[in-house]
């Protein structure tokens, strides 16, 4: 059942991701906005349902699984980022190459913190 869950959780995730990034990606071409916004909200939501949802509640295994390795493992695009990144580099895009892994790692760990926050007020 646990890897049913986590199936589901990653079609959910996948699709969400792939959604989202070309909503965004249409009105941004020049930068890989889309994929920025996907591991920005998802290391968000990953530092929020770790440090609320499961710091302190209840939670089962499942909705665990479903949600941390299923949904969030599919939704953020660490694979995307790399090669958006690389192709930046390829293409003598230097100053949006250098932006991308600035604000991508840099937001990232911002949005976990900003998530553990919030879900640890939550649990007060």
């Amino acid at each position: 059942m646990q890897i049913i869950y986590i199936g589901i959780g990653g079609f959910l995730g996948a699709v969400s991701r792939f959604l989202l990034a070309k909503f965004i990606n249409n009105y941004f071409t020049s930068f890989p906005l889309g994929t920025l916004i996907v591991n920005v909200s998802g290391s968000f939501l990953l530092g929020f349902i770790v440090y609320s949802f499961l710091n302190g509640k209840n939670v089962s295994a499942e909705f665990r699984d479903f949600s941390t390795i299923g949904f969030i493992g599919a939704f953020t695009t660490m694979s995307t980022f790399a090669y958006e990144s690389f192709r930046l580099a390829e293409l003598s895009e230097y100053l949006y190459f250098g932006l991308n892994i600035f604000l991508n790692v840099f937001l990232c760990l911002l949005a976990v913190y900003l998530g553990r926050e919030l879900g640890l007020l939550l649990n007060k």
